[in-house]
């Protein structure tokens, strides 16, 4: 089944400034995270049935009114308040984990993954995920309080893992070949740092600016806000495990 990526210039916090929409499918095709009205997705109006998106921030559903009134229009179970409210469309239908979405003569099948956003999904097409902000081929995803959820995304990675796929297809930076080596990367990454804030938080510091210089080896010029909705969603994820005791402002350990 065909799946082209087409590379969007929007208004994006991602390293690369760009969005990937992708269009899967010849007839009857889904169009996935339209971010910006593009001639290039013009060109497919007629073969376009469905528009759905992996998460609903703003540089992933900017266009999707553009191309509403030509397709079906999806969205997450259960969020189509949130979903109306960032794109201005009120869906036409609603999937949840394993819902499949007709395309040519085959089906592209909804996977949750929530973490990075609460209501992101993939699409399963034959044995590759188009993956939005699940993954990347380099760096890492932010993954910020109070919209992300650390516990969330870790299990979300270690699913896509154990499905073993064959490429994942991102929304921002190139595809990725090897899946299982990026989702063991990402885990990776995550319990790092959750370890550097833990340690941070053993040291005595107890704010989130605090733990940020004792946790982050970088300069964080630029990100220093994703950074510490990083460290907050570390923080939520540590006090669930009874690891420190956090109320929003001040983290303490459990002795």
């Amino acid at each position: 089944m065909r799946i082209e990526r087409i590379s969007l210039d929007v208004s994006t916090r991602a390293p690369t400034g760009r969005t990937a929409a992708y269009l899967v499918g010849s007839d009857d095709a889904l169009l996935v995270d339209p971010a910006a009205r593009d001639e290039r997705i013009d060109r497919e109006l007629d073969s376009i049935s469905h528009v759905a998106v992996t998460h609903h921030h703003p540089d992933h559903v900017g266009a999707v009114s553009e191309y509403a009134d030509r397709a079906t229009v999806w969205c997450r179970y259960g969020r189509e308040a949130s979903f109306a409210n960032a794109t201005g469309v009120e869906p036409d239908r609603t999937f949840r984990d394993g819902t499949e979405i007709g395309v040519d003569d085959g089906a592209v099948t909804v996977s949750e993954t929530p973490g990075h956003a609460v209501e992101h999904v993939a699409f399963g097409v034959g044995n590759s995920l188009l993956v939005g902000d699940l993954a990347v081929a380099e760096g890492s995803v932010v993954v910020g309080s109070p919209a992300g959820d650390m516990r969330a995304y870790l299990t979300s990675l270690r699913r896509v893992h154990a499905m073993d796929p064959d490429h994942l297809y991102p929304a921002h930076g190139p595809v990725i070949d090897d899946p299982r080596s990026a989702c063991v990367r990402l885990i990776s990454h995550r319990l790092d740092r959750e370890r550097r804030v833990f340690d941070a938080v053993r040291a005595g510091n107890r704010t989130v600016a605090d733990i940020l210089e004792s946790a982050y080896e970088k300069d964080l010029s630029g990100v220093r806000d994703l950074a510490g909705a990083t460290v907050r969603a570390h923080l939520e994820k540590l006090a669930h495990e009874g690891r420190v005791e956090w109320d929003g402002a001040h983290a303490d350990p459990v002795e």
